[in-house]
């Protein structure tokens, strides 16, 4: 639950003498006081602000939220999830909500919770959440450990041996790790999927807590291949690290952003004005100019991905996080 603070209230125990004013000037402070408090919450109409549940990196979401907040005047309350549960964490929040909701806006840097959430009529039941932008899973090398001949192909072959403790991945039971790893189960089948997932484990990955760490981890040495997100490449890129990312191609994933508006959000009005804010195409041109997004659209990335079968994704979600556990657990 959000607690939203509120200021304590002192009192000595004995009453103030008033000064000596005329009645009808006092009268006039008195009501005046009351017609203010009224027009700025303090009485029976609350405070203008929204509550906003955020899996964008706080690095590109804070800029674009204080941005609305300049323009709105509307107060944002953040809630931004960790990363070893991406995303994961802030949707079993807001599904064990739903009868008290606390939050008006979830913002997501990936599909799949936002697609449970939906299913779980989470969301309001008109115009109830939207994605937006695009960015991808990468395969990611080190470029002064690793020629342009040595680059993987494939994620199948990354279970072979001359990849043994080289590969570096974020636990494969959260963010869009996990929406990647289902995204294949339905690609290639369960048996076949079972079987490259275990043969990935058997080759000791250094399985990580979150993308990020991945990135770092190539960037650095200690892996030389690993498998991540576009935007957590490009800032070490940032930094001059010495890494590459390999092209897109049918085993790798698009990302979106998702926006949705909680059903009976405490701040509906508000919550509505980010709705259509987070969606602006300025907004999605200052995530693509800081690389959170590779594009505005998904439409501008024209390389072959993973096209999910969401509803079936969805329906397999239970049995394949099952096998997950089983065989990536630490």
């Amino acid at each position: 639950m959000v607690v939203l603070p509120s200021e304590d209230r002192l009192s000595t125990g004995r009453p103030h003498p008033r000064p000596r004013v005329r009645r009808a000037a006092w009268l006039a402070a008195a009501c005046g006081g009351a017609l203010l408090g009224f027009a700025t919450g303090c009485g029976s109409r609350p405070a203008l602000e929204v509550v906003v549940y955020c899996s964008q990196d706080q690095v590109y979401a804070e800029p674009i939220l204080n941005d609305f907040t300049v323009r709105t005047g509307i107060r944002v309350r953040p809630v931004f999830d960790s990363e070893a549960v991406k995303t994961v964490g802030l949707a079993n929040r807001l599904l064990a909500e739903r009868g008290h909701p606390q939050c008006d806006v979830f913002w997501s840097n990936e599909e799949l919770r936002t697609r449970q959430l939906a299913a779980q009529r989470v969301f309001r039941e008109a115009d109830g959440w939207v994605a937006v932008g695009a960015r991808s899973r990468r395969l990611v090398v080190n470029t002064n450990l690793l020629k342009t001949a040595q680059f993987p192909r494939s994620l199948i072959e990354l279970t072979n041996e001359a990849w043994r403790g080289k590969v570096a991945l974020a636990y494969p039971l959260f963010g869009t790790t996990a929406t990647h790893f289902l995204a294949l189960r339905q690609a290639w089948g369960p048996a076949r999927w079972e079987a490259w997932c275990r043969a990935l484990q058997r080759n000791q990955p250094f399985l990580l807590d979150g993308n990020s760490l991945a990135a770092k981890l190539v960037a650095r040495g200690e892996a030389w291949v690993g498998l991540t997100d576009s935007d957590d490449i490009a800032a070490e890129q940032r930094t001059g690290a010495p890494v590459a990312a390999l092209p897109l191609g049918e085993e790798l994933l698009l990302i979106p952003n998702t926006i949705g508006v909680v059903r009976n959000a405490p701040h509906s009005e508000a919550a509505q004005q980010l709705f259509a804010y987070l969606q602006e195409r300025g907004v999605l041109a200052r995530l693509v100019a800081v690389q959170a997004l590779e594009a505005a659209a998904a439409g501008q990335v024209s390389a072959p991905t993973l096209r999910p079968d969401w509803a079936r994704l969805l329906a397999g979600l239970e049995d394949g996080t099952a096998t997950l556990k089983n065989i990536f657990l630490r």
